[in-house]
């Protein structure tokens, strides 16, 4: 793995449901984007599926199983495993950083890593190999989540990996399991894309911060905001290490979600 920049970058990626082990396409894209990442020393993940208040880290004293937190598919989507490293080291640097800038952080050691997580990790560190800790988000406002995200930044300067793990449309009434994984993406889906395409690429924080206001579709694209929030995160921690230079890694879409992820420097 090779990388230019002084810092590790921080991303932001559409994680998909467990059926996208099975999507040959994607699931390259992933292994080549994370070929252009020098190997992290370890990586803190904020994913869609873990809200709670206050701060919470998962669990650095022992292991747990994964969190399924999914219903309804075949049982070979339970049977997959993920055994990283714990990352007590880092979730100590996390306590430190996020209380030193004003939020209350608890630990959870029943907490195992979410779909949200490991759905993606496995296919970008198949060999499980790097230390992960899951951070929950204790809000969904936007400023908050981007004033937690700059108080992380300084875990670059150790080699931490931050991943905020989303999807850049996410809209369950559009998914259509008949129609396959390339049908045509609705109007607002692509609408949406699009907009987050430009602005992200324009560092426009300001906008994306205020998206209900300024993107078309937005409340079509995110009829709950749980999945776009991940981004305020990866844009905070970004910002807060000197500006954001916003690099697409994946685009496309994925029965009709926008799986566009990109890369933060």
């Amino acid at each position: 793995m090779t990388q230019t920049a002084a810092l590790p970058p921080v991303l932001f990626l559409s994680h998909g449901a467990p059926p996208l082990a099975d999507d040959a396409h994607w699931t390259g894209e992933l292994a080549a984007w994370s070929d252009t990442i020098q190997t992290p020393k370890d990586i803190l993940m904020v994913s869609a599926h873990w809200e709670n208040a206050p701060v919470t880290l998962s669990a650095t004293e022992q292991k747990n199983e994964l969190v399924y937190d999914f219903r309804g598919f075949a049982q070979k989507y339970y049977d997959v495993r993920y055994d990283a490293p714990l990352a007590p080291d880092l979730a100590a640097e996390v306590e430190h950083l996020t209380v030193s800038h004003g939020h209350h952080i608890e630990r959870d050691e029943t907490r195992g890593l979410d779909h949200g997580a490991y759905v993606p990790l496995k296919e970008m560190f198949p060999d499980a190999d790097v230390p992960v800790v899951q951070m929950s988000m204790p809000t969904l406002d936007p400023a908050g989540l981007f004033d937690l995200g700059q108080s992380l930044a300084p875990l670059r300067e150790r080699g931490t990996l931050i991943v905020g793990s989303g999807f850049t449309t996410h809209n369950l009434r559009w998914f259509n399991p008949a129609a396959g994984p390339d049908t045509e993406p609705p109007a607002a889906s692509a609408e949406f894309d699009h907009w987050a395409e430009e602005a992200m690429t324009r560092g426009d924080v300001d906008s994306i911060l205020d998206y209900l206001h300024k993107a078309p579709a937005a409340r079509e694209a995110h009829p709950r905001s749980e999945h776009w929030a991940p981004l305020y995160v990866a844009l905070g921690a970004a910002y807060a290490s000197g500006g954001i230079e916003a690099k697409t890694a994946i685009d496309g879409f994925w029965f009709g979600l926008s799986k566009r992820s990109w890369t933060l420097s």
